[in-house]
């Protein structure tokens, strides 16, 4: 009888250290309750910044009218007077949607990247504390060069969007505006949060092109962060080519083929946005799925 006590009290204990085991490795997989408002806050401050933040007059004084009044609309096919500000002069509300995005790609970077810390310190109190330091520490450098990788990244996807059909010399301002506003949204967190692609013959080089192979060749996913990176890259991407099918089409609107490259900047960001939730949904749901 007291041996069948014993055994019952070892496996409630065990059952108690599963049940905590599988709560911890939940916690660390989704830090905490700031994830799902850090989506919520990041994904906000995107809209405003697309729709709101180029209405400033500043940069649209300097630039001035890009685009005759009169095109604004027309009796045929008017256009939103909401869109005016927007249409004006599409290469001040690019600047201020690529200032505003890396602003704030730079926190959304920064808070994945203390996540992805979160999950890969071990060991004792003391030594998770040592290391986390020397992560912190590193995050100057690591912000250079994230910086560094998304500009030169920039120049990779205007060559691109020129194959693709983008105007060469006809408003290249505005085309490599979209590319670097692209660059932002796809390279610069993964480069800030994994480390930027190496070209050299180490081992520590052969890892990393490797890890972004599988990330965005392979798109083999191993953990929520990575999940939460990848998802939003891909969706801009996919919002960008999208964005482009309006300029096509025989709408007769200002904000079309006239206020080039309006389209595919605004699908870009829809499609990030939209490719945030589903990983927030995915990361949010699946660990109740699997247990």
């Amino acid at each position: 009888m007291a041996n069948t006590t014993r055994q019952k009290s070892k496996v409630s204990k065990q059952g108690d250290t599963s049940h905590a085991g599988s709560e911890n490795s939940r916690v660390d997989l989704l830090p905490g309750n700031s994830y799902i408002p850090s989506v919520g806050v990041h994904t906000t401050l995107l809209v405003f910044n697309a729709f709101f933040l180029p209405r400033t007059t500043l940069l649209q004084d300097i630039t001035r009218i890009e685009i005759d009044p009169a095109q604004l609309s027309s009796l045929d096919h008017p256009q939103h007077p909401f869109l005016d500000p927007l249409t004006k002069s599409p290469l001040s509300t690019l600047v201020y949607i690529c200032f505003g995005t890396a602003v704030l790609q730079s926190w959304w970077a920064g808070f994945v990247h203390n996540w992805r810390a979160s999950t890969v310190v071990y060991g004792s109190d003391n030594q998770k504390r040592i290391e986390k330091a020397m992560i912190e520490r590193q995050k100057a450098k690591a912000f250079g060069k994230a910086w560094l990788t998304t500009l030169a990244a920039s120049f990779v996807f205007h060559l691109s969007l020129v194959l693709f059909g983008a105007p060469f010399s006809w408003h290249a301002s505005r085309t490599y505006t979209l590319a670097f506003l692209l660059s932002t949204l796809t390279v610069y967190t993964p480069a800030f949060v994994f480390g930027p692609p190496a070209f050299g013959s180490s081992s520590e080089s052969l890892i990393k092109r490797l890890e972004w192979i599988r990330l965005f060749a392979e798109f083999k996913i191993r953990s929520p962060v990575e999940r939460a990176v990848v998802y939003p890259a891909i969706g801009a991407l996919t919002g960008a080519w999208l964005g482009a099918i309006p300029i096509a089409l025989d709408w007769d609107r200002p904000w079309q083929a006239q206020a080039w490259p309006l389209t595919p900047t605004y699908g870009a960001i829809i499609g990030y946005i939209f490719a945030s939730i589903i990983s927030l949904t995915f990361n949010t749901v699946r660990p109740f799925i699997l247990d």
